[in-house]
């Protein structure tokens, strides 16, 4: 309690002195800094607005921030934006883990819903399998805090990612990059447009990324935490008449990175299951295949249909196929290992209208989804002699209306209005069954042979619906600071557990419903003379969450997906730029984050009943403290400019899942990048020198927990990169 009036009482003194600072300038003075405030142009609200006039807390990195901190893909966004977790998920290279102020989903199994939503150039990105997007060929990306369900829908509860890439130029041009670091890091990029006439331009981007391992499979000789992806995109742009543009795109992304089996943090009974002496290496037996391919199609068509109103139609299509295998004892036996595959695919359909009268702007809108999500995977368990096969299949049907509203009640007082109303329709298959026989089961290609027992057969349908609001009042301080209150709901949709097992759970049949936040937030952005700033306080209200517990059980591993309660949750916001010289300026973003379950309902297996236990329990992934504090030095050099940006980043204590682990879960620990880009006179050559983790810390970043003889002690982790360097040489023509 004590710390939570400090903090509030600190929150306070900042506000009431930025906001009277403020206020007493009647007439701001129009300093490059204060300026500068209004070129920061966001989507946010599906229009382009100023990132000041937003009522949401959004940080927005563009194409230079990115270059000048040597950001390789979309995790770097973990160190610079406050309260967020952007991660590789465990056990894979490019499966996306995202957590915004303590909301998210860490398991990517098929038919379970991310919690922060991903949108590459608008087009929604249903599945988090190849979403670990590497950054090439960006404008900038954006990350929305708190529930977008008005404008963002289903999935959003915690907030939004927006990963919007470069337009066409109206000139021909061509851009290579290439890069050589640690561990034969070898990277090669190539983009460019071609203009076929006035009207119509195309162009793409490849890039090729390929790096040894930082750690070895040792009982194989394979790589392990290697990385070897090829991306592409290619796109066209027309304006068949001055009012039209049409946007065609296609992307495509293949991972043939090996395998990540993780790195024993307990001894297992035998030699084979000792504590390796690096943390990037491990004993795994279940092999080295491991294959990830994502693509996609969109058309995006605006026309302008007067000088008041746009229409904007994004159609979309994406699929994905995942072949892998995760080793979870780390032992050349098969004692747990899981081989399994995941598929996708997703059909969208966005119609928006944009209107922009005196004092009243907005969007209103409809979306479609129709998906459909697959997989299978077999769970060996040596000691018993059997394997557990699992498969099935979510089908998804999502409707939903939107609106948002702007009202300029008067010149300085806004008032925004949201809503949407969500239907899905979800269908789930789950079979699961144990075979004789510690080998791959007939699911996944394994010797033919009936099952031993079957412990889950089923097919089931459900639908779920929501209305989410939004209301925000903002408030112009002076022309350059705004001041904001607003409401905001957002939910995650219901749905099927593809591991229930329903001998140990039999109400897994019956699916699970949506969990909602309730999100109350006032905010201050602007400019201060040489400050530029945003800053937020929230409270947040979870409800119906939605938990993925696995607990050992007798047969095996039971797993069960519950809305297990409730929880309470609040924090404050503070990131921005100051220019502390002409040459000299200091990036910073500091989040604070307290959070308590009010409710935490566990399933007894042994009493059939559920039991509270929230005195127990603590919301994963949601440090207390994260931070980021950042200098870039721009001086002449050699005739060119010469940027230099040193930064540090701190992520606190932090829980890997709800139930806290001594040995699995990770300290808090600091992060110390440099990054050195000089770009010659004519800006046709830019070469950069990027150190990474230069204290070469160790440092969790996913875990899997079962522990006992059965599993041989099987607690692991995984680990983010270790030090590295990386010089780069980038030529536009």
């Amino acid at each position: 309690m004590n710390r939570y009036i400090k903090t509030a009482l600190l929150a306070g003194a900042a506000w009431s002195a930025l906001s009277t600072y403020a206020v007493a300038q009647d007439v701001p003075t129009q300093t490059e800094e204060a300026a500068a405030v209004g070129d920061v142009i966001v989507t946010a609200r599906r229009r382009d607005e100023a990132l000041k006039d937003v009522p949401i807390s959004v940080s927005a990195l563009g194409e230079e921030r990115l270059e000048q901190t040597g950001a390789s893909d979309i995790t770097a966004l973990q160190q610079q934006t406050p309260n967020a977790t952007v991660q590789v998920a465990r056990g894979s290279n490019s499966t996306l883990i995202s957590f915004i102020r303590g909301v998210g989903q860490q398991d990517p199994l098929w038919g379970f819903e991310p919690g922060v939503g991903l949108y590459v150039d608008d087009v929604y990105v249903a599945r988090p399998q190849g979403a670990v997007l590497d950054i090439y060929d960006v404008q900038r990306i954006e990350v929305l805090r708190g529930p977008q369900g008005s404008l963002y829908g289903r999935n959003t509860v915690g907030g939004a990612v927006k990963y919007v890439t470069n337009r066409l130029s109206q000139d021909a041009e061509l851009t290579l990059r290439g890069a050589y670091g640690s561990y034969n890091q070898i990277d090669l990029m190539a983009s460019g447009s071609v203009p076929l006439a006035d009207n119509f331009r195309i162009g793409g981007a490849v890039a090729s990324y390929m790096r040894d391992g930082y750690g070895e499979n040792i009982n194989t000789g394979a790589e392990h935490y290697n990385k070897e992806v090829l991306a592409g995109r290619l796109s066209a742009e027309w304006e068949p008449r001055e009012e039209m543009s049409i946007r065609l795109s296609y992307d495509r992304v293949e991972d043939d990175s090996n395998p990540r089996h993780g790195s024993r943090l307990v001894a297992g009974a035998t030699p084979a299951g000792a504590i390796l002496s690096s943390v990037y290496d491990t004993n795994a037996g279940i092999g080295d295949d491991n294959s990830v391919m994502t693509q996609g199609a969109s058309a995006t068509v605006q026309i302008d249909m007067n000088e008041h109103w746009t229409f904007k139609s994004i159609t979309a299509w994406r699929e994905g196929e995942t072949d892998t295998v995760i080793d979870f004892d780390n032992t050349p036996s098969p004692t747990l290992d899981i081989p399994g595959y995941y598929a996708d695919d997703q059909l969208t359909q966005e119609f928006q209208f944009l209107f922009d009268y005196d004092r009243i702007q907005g969007v209103a809108g409809f979306f479609y989804l129709d998906g459909h999500a697959e997989g299978a995977f077999d769970t060996i368990l040596g000691a018993l002699g059997i394997v557990i096969g699992t498969n099935g299949e979510v089908n998804t049907e999502s409707w939903a209306g939107f609106a948002d509203i702007n009202f300029d009640l008067t010149d300085r007082l806004h008032l925004g209005i949201g809503a949407r109303y969500t239907l899905d329709n979800k269908e789930g298959t789950v079979f699961r069954a144990n075979y004789l026989g510690a080998t791959r089961s007939p699911l996944l290609g394994g010797a033919v042979r009936p099952p031993l027992l079957v412990r889950t057969d089923y097919t089931n349908d459900n639908d779920f619906s929501q209305f989410t609001p939004r209301i925000a009042l903002s408030f112009d301080l002076t022309e350059d600071m705004t001041t904001y209150a607003s409401y905001s709901q957002g939910f995650k949709s219901g749905g099927f557990d593809m591991r229930g097992d329903a001998i140990l759970t039999p109400d897994t049949v019956n699916g699970y419903d949506p969990e909602t936040v309730d999100s109350y937030e006032i905010g201050l952005k602007g400019a201060l003379d040489r400050l530029t700033f945003a800053a937020s306080i929230f409270y947040n209200e979870y409800q119906d969450q939605q938990v993925t517990t696995q607990v050992p059980a007798v047969g095996g591993i039971a797993s069960f997906v519950d809305n297990v309660g409730s929880s309470t949750f609040y924090g404050a916001e503070f990131e921005g730029q100051l220019r502390i010289l002409d040459n000299l300026s200091a990036s910073f973003a500091v989040g604070y984050l307290h959070s308590d379950f009010d409710e935490f309902l566990r399933y007894n297996l042994g009493l059939g009943v559920y039991e509270d236990i929230s005195d127990l329990v603590v919301l994963q992934n949601a440090p207390e403290w994260t931070g980021y504090l950042g200098f870039t030095w721009i001086g002449d050099v050699g005739g060119g400019e010469l940027a230099v940006t040193p930064s540090v980043s701190y992520r606190g204590d932090s829980s890997m899942f709800e139930f806290p682990n001594p040995t699995l879960d990770q300290e808090a620990y600091t992060l110390v990048d440099l990054s050195i880009v000089w770009t010659d006179p004519s800006d046709r050559y830019t070469v950069g020198l990027y150190g990474k983790n230069l204290t070469d810390e160790e440092y969790r970043v996913g875990g899997y927990n079962f522990p006992g003889a059965l599993f041989d002690n099987s607690i692991i982790g995984y680990y983010g990169p270790p030090q590295t360097v990386t010089a780069a040489l980038k030529v536009n023509f």
